[in-house]
Order: structure tokens, then sequence, then C-alpha cells
């Protein structure tokens, strides 16, 4: 992993987080399908925090490095080298995400109420958006959840569902659709909710493949759930715009850790090439090997273009940096998920045993190309950009250049 022309201290914490990742993180990991229990959580951050590698995307005043985003890649590539390491090092979703929107639209009484523990690893949340058909999944238009005004507050009933981290959580990001209210326009608006709410109810869990989020993603059920104007995150009927402030950044965040786990997986894959022989030599001088290799190294290097590309733009033009998130979502999530499988075929029968970790990283990824907005989802609405931009282009003056030439000579 080579990231040139990295300002000194962000090299430094770059070096000190992948040497704490490979030196305290990796003997620490479950076992393949396993969880990372609460003690080796605790732990580990304790340890990350003396390391001084804790938080690194929260602001300082908050305990954290205060990283810019332009610089968030490299740190969490090293992190997620391991898939517990952004467990340890605080910068794992759900936390992660609802972090980087509190910080940026929370007033400051909700910041030490709620961001502050977070950041410090002293609770964890999670983020009430998606529900069950007919309701909001990959078209967030469809919420259903409803909140109306109560005196002194608002009324929320819905249910929701695939609640990432919910188990343990201290508080949720409930989203739900509201009404006009005074000068509020009708749309959604997100609620902090304290998961000890009488109103708030865990449901079913939802066993899924992925073991890297705490908290698993179960059901949520909201009924007659009272809560006072100053859970109001934002503004009244804006929410679907704070969303993006959120999903955008979260969706790279997501691309930068599982290509972490994705270096991981081809370190492995090239270890095992180099050593193991098959007819005569070692794996890695088969043709068939080195073709495998080759496009892992294209794949992992085209994601890490992408990655850095996205980040830019978040940072100089973020309504063109959340466009590109989606490209770069559906590109990684699926190049990140060739590279393990990659990895998972030099290693043969071990490749898919517990005997080494590439199954479970496997696991872990799949749900990417669903989780944030599944991929059909993206690229239905990375062509309507595309065609929409190109037909502005186009009235703005743009020669138009679909028409076929009728009677052009081919040449004898």
């Amino acid at each position: 992993m080579t990231f040139p022309h990295l300002p000194p201290q962000v090299a430094d914490l770059r070096e000190r987080t992948r040497r704490f990742v490979r030196e305290v993180v990796i003997d620490a990991e479950p076992a393949p399908g396993g969880r990372l229990d609460r003690a080796t959580r605790d732990r580990l951050q304790a340890a990350a925090k003396e390391a001084g590698v804790f938080a690194p995307l929260v602001p300082t005043e908050f305990g954290g490095q205060g990283l810019p985003i332009e610089h968030w890649s490299p740190i969490l590539q090293e992190a997620g080298y391991s898939p517990v390491g952004p467990v340890a090092l605080n910068c794992m979703a759900p936390d992660e995400g609802n972090m980087h929107m509190l910080e940026q639209i929370a007033t400051e009484e909700q910041k030490k109420r709620y961001l502050a523990p977070l950041a410090a690893g002293d609770v964890r949340s999670c983020f009430g958006m998606t529900e069950p058909h007919p309701g909001a999944g990959s078209d967030p238009a469809a919420l259903r959840t409803t909140a109306v005004r109560a005196d002194g507050g608002w009324i929320i009933d819905g249910h929701k569902r695939f609640t990432s981290g919910a188990v343990g959580a201290a508080f949720c990001i409930v989203m739900a659709r509201t009404p006009a209210v005074d000068r509020s326009p009708e749309g959604a608006t997100m609620f902090l909710v304290d998961m000890t709410n009488p109103g708030l109810r865990g449901g079913e869990a939802i066993h899924t493949v992925d073991r890297s989020i705490d908290g698993g993603h179960p059901h949520l059920y909201i009924e007659n759930c009272f809560v006072p104007d100053d859970a109001v995150l934002g503004e009244v009927g804006l929410g679907f715009r704070y969303a993006q402030v959120r999903l955008g950044p979260a969706r790279l965040t997501h691309c930068m850790r599982w290509l972490g786990l994705a270096r991981r997986a081809h370190d492995i894959a090239l270890d095992r090439a180099g050593k193991r022989e098959l007819f005569g030599g070692p794996i890695d001088s088969l043709g068939l090997a080195q073709h495998l290799i080759a496009e892992s190294v294209i794949d992992i290097e085209t994601s890490d273009a992408i990655i850095t590309k996205t980040a830019a733009l978040l940072h100089s033009d973020p309504k063109a940096g959340s466009a590109m998130s989606s490209v770069a979502k559906v590109h990684c999530s699926e190049a990140i998920f060739r590279v393990i499988d990659r990895a998972i075929q030099i290693c043969g029968g071990d490749g898919v045993s517990d005997g080494l970790p590439l199954a479970q990283f496997l696991n872990e990824v799949r749900p990417f190309r669903i989780y944030d907005g599944s991929n059909e989802t993206h690229r239905w609405a990375i062509a309507r950009r595309a065609s929409a931009g190109r037909g502005a282009a186009v009235r703005a003056g743009e020669p138009y250049q679909g028409d076929a030439v009728v009677g052009r000579d081919g040449g004898a």
C-alpha cells in the first residue's frame, strides 16, 4: 500500500495505524463466523486510544484525530485490513456515519449528549431508515414511518428493519415522514431517539452472513413514541437532504474499509502462491494463477483511484462527490468481492475452510452490494444523471453526435 504526497502527520498516523492493526488487532480477531465480544472490543479500543490511533475521523474537540475527508482513505484502508480493525479504532458503520452527520448538523447540546459519548466509544448508535416492504429500502421516497406534532414534541409511529447496530445501542437516528408544519415543508425529518424510550421496541433479529457490525440488523417497532422538540436533528422536513450528508461519505468509507480487507485477502493469496508448489514450481509461476493475481491488482488499484477521486470531490463539491460515491460504491463493492473470491480460488480447499479467514471475508463484503442502496438502484441513478447531463450539455450548445451520416463512403 503506497500513498504518496501525504502530509507528514497523516503519513505518521497511517504508519501507526498499520502497526496497531497488524500487531494488536489481528491477534484478537474472532474465529471465522464469530463476533467480537464486548470485553475484547473494550480492550482494543483502550489500546487504540493509548496508541493515538482512536477515532481518526472525529474532530479533535471530541477526542479524535480530526482527519479531513480527503485523507480518510489511507487510514481506513489500514484499519480495514482486519474486519474488526474499524471497531477497534471507532470508525465502523453505523457509528462512523452517525458521528459525521452529528458533527455537521447537530446542535451544541445534541453534540454534548450524543456525539461526545459516541466519539469516546462509550456508547454505540444505529440509523433507522430501512423498512419492511412496501416501505423505504433502496427507494427512500417510500418512507412510511410517520411523525406528527404533539404538545411539546412529536409522536412517531412506524416499523424499521435492518437497523444495523441496534442491539445494545444507546440511541437511534430515526427517519420519519412529517407533514408541513409552520414554515417547514412536508417531507422527512430525522429524530434522535433514546433506545430506552418506551415507544421504541427491539424486534426480531435478522441473521445475515456478515459479522463485523456489532449489534446485528434487527427490526425496530416504533409505537406512539413521544420525543420532545429538541430531539429533531437539523430542521423539520429536510431529512432527505441531511441523509446525503451521511450517505455519500458513508458509502465511501465502506469502500475504504473493505478495500483494506481486499488487500489482506490478496496478501494471503500472494503468500500462499509464492510458497505452495504445483506441477514442479510455485503456484505464482503458473499462468492461470498469474492471471488471477494480475486481475486482483487491477481491481485494487482502480478501486483505490476512484475512492481518492470521490473523496476529493466530497471535500471540494459535496453534491458532485455524493453522485460520484454511487459510482465508487458499485465499482468497489464488486471489485472487492472479486479480489477476495480470487484469493479463495488461489488457496484452493483451504480457502473455503475456516483454517483461513477468506470465506468469512467474502461473507463480510457480499452484503455491501445491497447495503447503502442496491447496486442496481445506484446504476439506475448513475444512468439517469449521465443522460440528464448530456441532454443539458446539448441544449446548451454542445454538438449533437447521435445522427448517422447518410451516404458516407465506406471506402473500397
